[in-house]
């Protein structure tokens, strides 16, 4: 392993800053695999990143009172979407934590996606992939579609005024078109209740 290749992915992370969450796959224009590993190892064991898992590491931020911060859920997923080459979309009880909907924080988070499935567990948090339908990756990514899936998983009766008013905020600021695209395939009810609550914002 040269030196040059160490230099040119410490280059690479230091570029992104704190808090960037990263696989070898990431550095694929800098060097074979073989050296890229090589040198995440080095940087790893000089403290540089940190490894959460297998093939997955972050540059990790700290603060003065609590040290070194655990990774964004979101960083991690998305590190590994993009390893993959897929689309991810958060579900569940994560997807109302994320809106303000639930104060629950899960210890198992679920993100639907149409690559390859599986778990990864980092810390105590486990973190799954689950393969889905075409109509549920329809807007993956979008704010639409996180509120379609909280809702899925808070279920109709559960969704009162104060969490109507929490998404009201949350969706603030979408266009008609990109409103009525995200939320062509979400089931009826949800479709309905979106529409009279964003009536007049759109």
């Amino acid at each position: 392993m040269s030196q040059s290749i160490v230099n040119a992915v410490k280059s690479k992370i230091f570029g992104h800053g704190r808090g960037w969450v990263f696989t070898p796959q990431h550095f694929k224009d800098l060097g074979s695999y073989t050296g890229v590993r090589s040198a995440l190892s080095r940087l790893q064991k000089e403290g540089v990143i940190r490894r959460l898992a297998q093939g997955i590491y972050d540059y990790p931020r700290s603060d003065e009172t609590l040290g070194i911060l655990s990774p964004p859920i979101e960083s991690v997923a998305r590190a590994i979407a993009e390893r993959n080459g897929a689309k991810i979309q958060a579900s569940g009880a994560y997807a109302a934590n994320l809106i303000g909907l639930s104060e629950q924080v899960p210890g198992r988070v679920v993100f639907l996606t149409d690559g390859p499935t599986g778990q990864i567990k980092i810390k105590k948090l486990v973190v799954t992939f689950r393969k889905t339908t075409v109509k549920n990756m329809h807007a993956a990514g979008s704010r639409e579609a996180l509120v379609i899936q909280a809702f899925k998983f808070m279920q109709k009766q559960h969704i009162n005024k104060i969490r109507l008013e929490t998404t009201k905020r949350f969706l603030k600021g979408v266009t008609r078109k990109e409103f009525e695209r995200n939320t062509k395939f979400a089931p009826h009810w949800i479709r309905a209740l979106l529409f009279e609550l964003m009536e007049k914002e759109l």
